[in-house]
């Protein structure tokens, strides 16, 4: 099965991406299209597993993230090319754009109150066929399949984990 919402693509393709660059520095593995297929299964068959779905619910939840997710990744993309935007106009100091600067900032707020407006009127309908338990449960794999994601891409890319540098926890180590 094919769950088509925003984390879990981007989790196939980091992943994908991951395991076809070790094997194909050139980008052109014929196993790619094999992995991000496989990969959705997964997310699908975890999703399914953990919200408890019958196959009805399954449905309607594929055809709920197949209308949402491409909104939803398309503010996700303009909130991030805004917030850079911004980072690099504040990194001029004085000489930043003002006008630019607020305008910048107006988008954002713009593009927030967008996304939140998508995903109120997605909670809308996934309460339609959702008990409150699985929405809940369904929000925090979101999370989960998003962080994942994330920590997948920075990897990729050799960035540090957000905050800067990583800090030991009091009274532990970092490993689990």
């Amino acid at each position: 099965m094919k769950l088509p919402f925003a984390a879990i693509v981007s989790l196939s393709l980091c992943t994908a991406l991951s395991a076809t660059a070790q094997q194909d520095r050139g980008g052109q593995n014929p196993n790619r299209a094999v992995l991000e297929r496989q990969v959705r299964e997964r997310a699908a068959q975890i999703t399914r597993e953990r919200l408890g779905l019958n196959d009805t619910q399954m449905q309607q939840l594929e055809r709920v993230n197949s209308r949402f997710a491409p909104q939803l990744s398309s503010v996700a993309m303009q909130e991030r090319d805004t917030r850079m935007q911004l980072r690099q106009q504040m990194m001029a100091g004085a000489q930043a754009d003002q006008a630019r600067v607020s305008a910048l900032i107006d988008a954002s707020i713009r593009l927030q109150k967008q996304r939140i407006a998508l995903v109120e009127a997605e909670q809308k309908e996934l309460a339609g066929f959702l008990t409150p338990v699985q929405r809940a449960r369904y929000i925090a794999l979101q999370a989960q399949f998003r962080n994942r994601a994330d920590q997948l891409a920075r990897q990729n890319s050799g960035a540090r984990p957000r905050g800067g540098r990583r800090r030991q926890p009091p009274g532990g180590t970092l490993g689990r």
